[in-house]
């Protein structure tokens, strides 16, 4: 049954043990290793913790008994609908604790990446359309050029990859928060994934935000538990961001060798979403390098990672990147790899006319009053001293600094061209050499 929940198709739920396409070893471990971590009796709590229906997680139990790792404790619980307990035995006890020495992993049953790559497919980032207003609704708090908008949508609507560029202070980063918030569909994404026998962690509560729980009522006639895969999460699109810090290990998958688990890496939390990398040519790796790194998976939709083993597999890369700079791209990249970035950008800063917006927006919403004659002495006389060239950040600067000197002197919230004066000495640092 194709179930379709807020556009996105969800994941179905296995209906029997022999749907799932995982090793059934790995599977009873998982479940016996749950029962003793969290010391838990009846198959409806047990079918919560490794989210699974009841029927499957029942069919679990049962070859468990018949290997005779688990018994029925013999009690039935009244306040559960008089339900059977079950309970390790001594080999049961004793295999939970061998399994937990290989790995500590317990809890929700990992879903095989082939079977996540068919989810991956239906929830693809290039599936989303984004229209014009829901970017400029994102986008209402700033004021951006028209044709600016006008390169941006089809550039998120391809679902590639984005290269802003352009002097610092003029939103880049804003932007691709915005467009972040213009994606306001639900995807799935999956708490474990599994690959060769091993469990790697997906679901990242930092990285993604779970939509509302949907609470089951165990009178209803059709329980809610059942409408997807409850081993995926229902979260907004993911956005990871990442600036200078960024380096070539963190798109690797992290390995806890006390725990003998894999933590999936930062780009395959953001599988589905937004990877946005912050002040590219910061990092301690070359910028060349970082491209280099993620030309295979934009162009082929799939990344290649690694065990501990050595033993390298593949993994969707369903991932819109953006890539942020304040250098031009001629002096970072090399012409193969600018080739490769399918939409370059270039954020400049605004026009006079734009820069007064922005500026009369910021003061409105700072209560700041507008004075005509402090900006013909700003536009008149302070601009010229750096060639008229105006940044999106300089509005916030020049009024919080006006508004600092005020509550400083004690007056009324004002400006004048003296303020101005004041504000403007703050925002740049004067050429001086320093005697040491």
């Amino acid at each position: 049954m194709n179930m379709e929940v807020g556009n996105v198709m969800a994941p179905p739920a296995p209906k029997r043990l022999d749907e799932m396409q995982l090793p059934l070893v790995m599977m009873r471990d998982i479940l016996l290793k749950t029962i003793f971590r969290k010391n838990l009796e009846l198959v409806t709590e047990l079918a919560r913790a490794v989210c699974l229906p009841i029927p499957v997680t029942q069919e679990l139990v049962d070859m468990a008994r018949v290997q005779k790792l688990v018994e029925a404790t013999g009690t039935l619980h009244a306040n559960s609908g008089g339900e059977m307990g079950y309970q390790l035995t001594d080999a049961g006890k004793a295999r939970a604790l061998d399994a937990l020495s290989q790995s500590e992993y317990f809890g929700a049953m990992p879903v095989p990446m082939e079977v996540y790559g068919e989810q991956v497919k239906r929830q693809s980032i290039r599936n989303i359309q984004i229209t014009r207003d829901q970017l400029t609704g994102a986008m209402g708090h700033l004021v951006l050029p028209e044709d600016l908008l006008s390169q941006l949508g089809p550039a998120v609507s391809a679902g590639r990859s984005i290269l802003m560029y352009g002097p610092p202070g003029n939103g880049k980063s804003s932007i691709s928060n915005g467009i972040r918030d213009a994606m306001g569909d639900k995807i799935y994404i999956p708490r474990a994934v599994e690959y060769a026998g091993q469990v790697i962690t997906v679901y990242d509560p930092i990285v993604h935000s779970a939509a509302e729980e949907q609470v089951d009522d165990p009178n209803a006639l059709r329980r809610s538990s059942n409408r997807f895969d409850t081993r995926y999460v229902r979260c907004e699109r993911p956005t990871v961001i990442t600036g200078g810090e960024l380096s070539l290990s963190m798109l690797d998958l992290v390995y806890n060798p006390t725990a003998r688990t894999y933590q999936a890496s930062m780009q395959l939390k953001s599988t589905g979403g937004i990877f946005i990398v912050d002040d590219l040519g910061r990092q301690a790796d070359p910028p060349q390098a970082l491209i280099n790194r993620w030309i295979l998976p934009l162009e082929e939709g799939k990344d290649i990672l690694a065990l501990q083993s050595g033993e390298k597999f593949e993994v969707p890369f369903d991932t819109l990147v953006i890539f942020s700079t304040n250098f031009h791209p001629n002096e970072i990249f090399d012409k193969a790899a600018l080739r490769r970035i399918f939409f370059k950008i270039k954020i400049d800063g605004p026009e006079q006319e734009d820069f007064l917006k922005i500026f009369a927006m910021v003061a409105k919403k700072r209560k700041m009053p507008l004075d005509q004659d402090t900006l013909i002495h700003l536009l008149r006389k302070k601009y010229p001293t750096i060639d008229n060239v105006y940044a999106n950040y300089q509005p916030i600067f020049l009024v919080d600094q006006m508004i600092s000197i005020c509550q400083y002197e004690g007056i009324p919230n004002q400006m004048t061209p003296e303020l101005i004066d004041r504000a403007w000495e703050n925002m740049f640092v004067k050429e001086e050499h320093i005697e040491h």
